[in-house]
Formats: structure tokens, C-alpha cells, sequence
């Protein structure tokens, strides 16, 4: 009795039976449709999310958040001012000097491959590859003088070398001899192996000694640039170049999401595409909503007629219609947003539990590196769907409520 009249008669009309019962089933169906679709999507944005923060993690146990090189491109002799700096900053938890130049590595096979030098001794500062060794010796292995090498997994696939072996690392400077210019290359020893588990670095790298890089690049005491861990990785660029403007010389900064740009935009546009396709479902579930709207205004209009005689103006009836038509997609989008919750949180029950039985492996490790369904739920993407949806809801009530608002109570009561 406290309600406006017009919220109070939708109200009434939300839960009383229709006289046609498929009114009343048309009504569910568009509620159903607009909680599956907002269940579906918000399970789906949080695999998507799962799956983009299992890249970037496992990236960044092998890449650095932040390089500093030469603006020139030549090699980077003043390095040791850079890393001497970079201990002093409490934001860099690691700094470590690397060479890195692309070679082609020739075992039983060829293949192309990033060749990076690094100093065993300060590359657990910036990255995890010694934790990652799955053949051979410790990343120790690789001293100064002994030419050795260390292949990512599957690069040592495909060259058809284990530990043991030797394999030819190509570069593409050239050594002048009495035959003409000749490429230089060098044998290395394969002294062990990595798994990652990130496809860029386990088909694509080799590690060796830093001294090592240098006399096979003939970089003198230079080196390609320096490598920085921070301890908040958005802040890698506001630290790398906060660092190079407190060291003398000239340095090209660069970070992890400018280096990766391509990649990040691409999952970006993944995802964006897939909720765009799947909010076709909620879509669906509000033109089913505009229909059972219609059809229940054809069906009230006797009812409509009376109000308007006791004096309801035209905006009251189209807010009735309003508002049993938004309820209905309230009630849908509160469902769906927490049936997305609770399947988010049981998808990798459900899915060992479809696994068992059928027998079958959804996600093999050997493929994806990965033996679970990483799921990250982010309540931006939660409330981004149920705002969509209860918009979607709302605008679906417009014509329909319009439609009654214009209904003639004496047209309407004539045949009554």
C-alpha cells in the first residue's frame, strides 16, 4: 500500500497467473535466456582472464619486466653504472646484464633460435630459468671459457640434441679467411635443458655464458643491454627510466607490455570478440522479453482500460508495464550473475568430473603446459555484464509499455 500505484500493480502482475499459461511460459523462457546468457559470459571473460594471466605469469618468469640498451643499437659498454644504480632503488629487485642476438643453431638438424648471454651469478635476479631446468646440470653449468649451452626443451627437440651433445651456433657476422668472408660460428656443448612452458622460449632459446656471448659476438666488454625485476611490474617503466636519467649516456627503455604489445592486444581482441558474440544470448533473451511484454499487453487490455477510467494517465500505465518488464530482467541478470559465480568457481571440478566420465583429457598438459582450467573472476567484467543485461532488459520494455500507454479504454472495453 506504500508502493506508487504504478510499481505496485507490475508487481501484481509479476506474480499473478495469465489466463493464457503460454504467456506465462514465454515470460520464464525470456528470463531463463537472460541468465544463461549472462552466466555463460561471465564464465567465459573469467576463463579468458585465467588464461591471459597464466601467459603473462609464466612470460615473465623468463623475460624481464624492463630493458635498458643503447640508443645506437652498438653495444652497451657502460652497463655496470646502470646495474650499480638500479641495487639502489627499492621499486628493482634485480638487474642483471645479457647479450642477445638471433643465430641459427645446427645439431642433426638446423634451426633458427634467440641466442641470449647472460651471468649465471645475477640472472636469478630476473628471471626463473634456473627453477625451470629439466635435463642436465644446474644453470651453474654455464662457465666462462667452457662453451656450453643451455636449449629450451623443445628447441632441443627439434634440433635432435640432448645433454651431451654439441651443436653449431651460426652467427651472422662474418670472419675474413684465406676462402672469403666465411660466417662465424662456434661448437657449443649441450649441457642441459628448460621447460618454461611458454612456446616463445622453449622453441626459440638458447642460454650461454655471458663472456661466452661476448667472444662469440666480439662485443669487447659491451653487452646488448641490462634486464630489471621490479617488484610491482606496472611500474617498470616509471622505475627503467627514472634509473637511465640518473646515469650518464644515452639508453632506450623498454618494458614488458611494450614488448609484448602485439601479443596483449591480441588476447585483448580475443576476448572483446568472444563477450561480444556471446552477449548474443542476452540479446536473444531480451527480444524474447519484448515479445511475452506485447503479448501480456494484449492480454491486460481490459485491465488497462479500468485504470485509465479511474483516472491513471498514460506515463502511469507505461510505467506499469515498465516495471514488471525490468523485474523480470532483474530476477534474470541476479540469476545469471550468480550461477557465473558459483560455475566459475567449480569449472575445474566439472571438468575433471566430465574427464572421468568420458575418459577423455580436455586440456592436455603436453599441449597446453598447463593441467587445470585457470580462471580468474574479475568483478569489473561481473558488474560490465549485469549492467549490459539490465540495460538490454530495460530497453526491451520501452515499446511495449509504449504500446499500452496508447491503448483507447473505449476500444479496449467494447467487446468486453
Amino acid at each position: 500500500m506504500f508502493k506508487p500505484i504504478s510499481a505496485a500493480i507490475g508487481l501484481r502482475y509479476l506474480r499473478a497467473k495469465r489466463r493464457n499459461g503460454f504467456i506465462s511460459f514465454i515470460s520464464f523462457a525470456s528470463m531463463l535466456s537472460i541468465a544463461l546468457g549472462v552466466a555463460a559470459l561471465i564464465t567465459t571473460l573469467a576463463v579468458m582472464s585465467g588464461f591471459q594471466r597464466e601467459i603473462r605469469d609464466r612470460m615473465l618468469q623468463m623475460a624481464a619486466h624492463a630493458t635498458i640498451t643503447s640508443v645506437s643499437g652498438e653495444p652497451l659498454a657502460t652497463w655496470k653504472p646502470l646495474v650499480d644504480e638500479a641495487r639502489l632503488d627499492p621499486r628493482i629487485v634485480g638487474a642483471a646484464p645479457y647479450i642477445e642476438r638471433p643465430v641459427m643453431l645446427k645439431g642433426p638438424r638446423e634451426e633458427g633460435a634467440l641466442l641470449r648471454g647472460v651471468d649465471p651469478t645475477r640472472e636469478g635476479e630476473v628471471s626463473l630459468i634456473a627453477e625451470k631446468m629439466v635435463g642436465g646440470t644446474r644453470l651453474a653449468s654455464l662457465e666462462p671459457g667452457a662453451f656450453n649451452i643451455v636449449l629450451g626443451r623443445e628447441l632441443a627437440l627439434w634440433l635432435g640434441v640432448s645433454v651431451g651433445d654439441t651443436v653449431v651456433v651460426i652467427t651472422s657476422e662474418s670472419r675474413s679467411t684465406p676462402m672469403g668472408m666465411v660466417p662465424q660460428f662456434k661448437r657449443f656443448t649441450v649441457s642441459g635443458m628448460f621447460e618454461a612452458g611458454h612456446q616463445d622460449f622453449d622453441r626459440h632459446l638458447a642460454v650461454i655464458h655471458l663472456a661466452d656471448a661476448q667472444r662469440l659476438l666480439r662485443t669487447g666488454e659491451g653487452v646488448t643491454g641490462v634486464r630489471l625485476k621490479l617488484r610491482d611490474m606496472d611500474q617498470a617503466w616509471d622505475a627503467a627510466s627514472e634509473l637511465v636519467r640518473r646515469v650518464d649516456g644515452l639508453h632506450r627503455v623498454s618494458d614488458w607490455t611494450r614488448d609484448n604489445a602485439n601479443m596483449f592486444r591480441a588476447l585483448k581482441l580475443e576476448k572483446t570478440m568472444m563477450a561480444i558474440l556471446l552477449s548474443l544470448i542476452i540479446v536473444m533473451g531480451a527480444f524474447t522479453l519484448v515479445n511475452s511484454q506485447v503479448m501480456l499487453v494484449t492480454d491486460k487490455q481490459a485491465d488497462i482500460a479500468i485504470l485509465r477510467t479511474l483516472g491513471l494517465t498514460p506515463h502511469g500505465v507505461m510505467r506499469v508495464f515498465m516495471v514488471q518488464g525490468s523485474l523480470i530482467g532483474v530476477i534474470g541478470t541476479m540469476a545469471g550473475v550468480v550461477g557465473g559465480i558459483l560455475l566459475t568457481d567449480n569449472l575445474e571440478n566439472i571438468l575433471k568430473a566430465i574427464e572421468r566420465l568420458f575418459d577423455i583429457v580436455l586440456i592436455p598438459g603436453d599441449v597446453y603446459y598447463i593441467t587445470g582450467l585457470p580462471t580468474e573472476l574479475k568483478s569489473g567484467d561481473v558488474g560490465t555484464v549485469a549492467l549490459i543485461a539490465l540495460g538490454m532488459s530495460f530497453l526491451a520494455t520501452l515499446y511495449p509499455a509504449w504500446r499500452a500507454a496508447r491503448t483507447a479504454p473505449a476500444e479496449a472495453l467494447r467487446y468486453e
